[in-house]
């Protein structure tokens, strides 16, 4: 009985997480242990206003891809075998609720007075996306993306932790697993 609640409990909490991963594709028939170095593309991230406010930034997505990397056995070198472009979206969203039964009814006519539910606006967040492109650097072809998405937090140490837990959420899908 501990062990079925105990389970209950631990995917509750992974359902509740902050960050979800939107999908992550890999190219077929490439041989992915063929590959043995890696660095970052060159490039600033399309929106790292994205992380302004704080200390944290692209580094920061950097680091946390790079961990992952070289968990799986990969080296940071000058002129890699695999580039890894990161890309940042943000954008503002409106969270909303249902209406309660409370709230005034709905006045639709003489003497007709319903309750209908609605999307009652909440308030607004951001939400930032994170694009990891891992590319074959004597071909130019993309082998692996991933794509992960959360609420953008104000705070530094939240912001880096939803970070470093939708980067190492996404890489759980990299084909190779780490060592």
């Amino acid at each position: 009985m501990k062990i079925v609640l105990l389970s209950a409990l631990l995917l509750a909490g992974a359902a509740c997480s902050p960050v979800r991963v939107e999908s992550t594709t890999q190219a077929p028939g490439v041989n992915f242990s063929a590959y043995k170095t890696y660095n970052f593309m060159d490039v600033t991230a399309r929106n790292e206003a994205a992380f302004a406010g704080g200390a944290v930034g692209i580094e920061e997505l950097k680091q946390a891809v790079g961990r992952e990397m070289e968990r799986r056995g990969y080296q940071r070198a000058e002129s890699p075998d695999l580039w890894v472009n990161i890309g940042v979206v943000t954008e503002q969203k409106v969270q909303t609720r249902e209406s309660t039964i409370w709230e005034a009814p709905r006045y639709i006519g003489q003497r007709r007075y319903h309750w209908e539910a609605q999307q009652v606006s909440a308030g607004t967040y951001r939400e930032g996306t994170a694009t990891v492109d891992v590319v074959d650097a004597a071909r130019n072809e993309q082998v692996w993306q991933g794509i992960a998405a959360s609420a953008l937090s104000k705070n530094p140490e939240k912001l880096a932790a939803r970070i470093d837990e939708g980067i190492a959420t996404m890489f759980k899908k990299y084909p190779v697993p780490p060592q």
